[in-house]
């Protein structure tokens, strides 16, 4: 997998020698360099760093365009120390070291291959299944358990995840009951008018 920047190399044998010092003074320094460099007819500030014995040039940007992240609207959310508490737990479960496997593919590009390649045998394009559409997220403590424990589970380790608090369990029972409590009584308002005879004029 790449990480945006571009391989640098040097373009003849004279701009050899300088390339392979600055590349070595870099890698000895454990620094990085900035430098200017033009792009598309405009000049650009970039960053050197050296990755498996190459350049690397990685663009920045000017002041001017960099977006004042004040302008943007930031809802005033209210976060309870467990829902903080299980994220934290739900990142240390998910925390790897490599970026290999199937969830890391190009799909985009696998899907194009295969599409110029049944093009040119003269057959059927391979179908795709459609995304399913995102579920309306309603409790937040009881989505970051459940990824916590399928996470725990991926790695072979105890998938139990901790209770949510009496009070909080209490008070979920209470509204269910109410909310029960309040489906029958519509139910019998509604047995009542289906059975009340109607009136008919003489």
């Amino acid at each position: 997998m790449g990480d945006g920047g571009s391989y640098l190399q040097p373009d003849d044998q004279v701009a050899a020698k300088p390339y392979a010092l600055l590349r070595k003074a870099l890698e000895r320094s454990s620094r990085v360099a900035v430098a200017k460099y033009a792009w598309s007819g405009r000049e650009r500030l970039g960053l050197l760093r050296v990755r498996d014995n190459v350049i690397v040039l990685h663009a920045m940007h000017w002041a001017d365009e960099i977006r004042d992240p004040a302008v943007l609207k930031q809802d005033d959310v209210k976060l309870t120390k467990d829902e903080i508490t299980e994220a934290e737990h739900l990142i240390d479960r998910l925390a790897r070291d490599d970026l290999e496997g199937e969830e890391f593919t190009d799909r985009y590009t696998q899907a194009a291959e295969a599409l110029l390649e049944a093009m040119r045998e003269h057959c059927e394009p391979p179908t795709v299944e459609e995304p399913k559409a995102p579920g309306k997220v309603v409790d937040l403590m009881a989505v970051l358990q459940e990824s916590v424990s399928r996470a725990k589970a991926s790695r072979g380790e105890d998938a139990t995840v901790h209770e949510m608090p009496k009070k909080k369990a209490a008070a979920q029972k209470t509204a269910a009951k109410r909310a029960a409590s309040s489906r029958a009584t519509a139910a019998k308002m509604t047995a009542k008018k289906a059975s009340t005879p109607k009136k008919r004029n003489a």
